[in-house]
């Protein structure tokens, strides 16, 4: 069975509060309504024990990559946090479509997000170093990011200040995934009487974008048959 993995940032785990949920909810029940036998996992990031990479964690990668330690001669602290790092990756890879849902804060994604993505940067398991340099291993994987902004930043002077989707396609075009996809409601702060014709459209993206990647759940589940 295919699983979806929905994960969430924003410490506003309410969909009366939280514009972008609001337009996750219209994604996944387009999604199991094509797709009924889709796992759906649900992850938010601001309830959930995230690894950061400490001191211990910092000195476990080092000693096992380069400094010739082996797992049993790492300390009590630094193998804990290690296979916890580990275990999260491991759940991680176990799904096979994915949606992000993401405000833009100061410029770029929130900093629980960024704590979440350094524990995928696993070498040999989510990525390889090879002669023509790093190379993603989570290859035939398809995600979904739903990013909410008060600001304008899909035109005018603001461009170059978005680093929120940019950091999240970035990070998973670096670790192999197929396709990325964006769908944005922008503006809300700045236009705030025209909240419903932006919500609107964004949940019609949405929709859209459910709809092509349960076609595409189709496609890959009857290759596998």
């Amino acid at each position: 069975m295919s699983k979806l993995l929905y994960i969430t940032a924003n410490p506003k785990n309410d969909l009366k509060l939280s514009k972008g949920m609001q337009i996750g909810e219209v994604f996944l029940e387009e999604f199991k309504a094509a797709q009924p036998d889709v796992e759906i996992e649900r992850w938010h990031l601001y309830d959930m024990d995230i690894p950061e990479i400490d001191m211990d964690l910092l000195y476990a990668r080092a000693k096992l990559s380069f400094m010739g330690y082996t797992k049993e001669q790492l300390s009590e602290a630094e193998r804990s946090k290690l296979e916890k790092m580990h275990e999260l990756a491991d759940r991680f890879i176990a799904a096979d479509y994915y949606v992000f849902v993401t405000p833009i804060w100061n410029l770029g994604a929130p900093s629980i997000l960024k704590k979440f993505i350094d524990n995928l940067f696993i070498v040999e398991k989510t990525f390889t170093n090879t002669p023509d340099g790093p190379r993603g291993l989570l290859t035939g994987r398809k995600a979904i990011h739903i990013q909410t902004r008060g600001g304008i930043y899909s035109s005018g002077p603001m461009v170059d200040f978005e680093f929120g989707d940019r950091y999240v396609r970035k990070v998973f075009d670096f670790l192999g995934f197929e396709s990325l996809d964006t769908v944005v409601a922008e503006g809300m702060d700045h236009f705030p009487k025209q909240i419903p014709e932006i919500m609107a459209k964004a949940k019609e993206q949405a929709a859209a974008a459910a709809r092509v990647m349960a076609a595409e759940t189709v496609i890959s589940n009857d290759m596998k048959v």
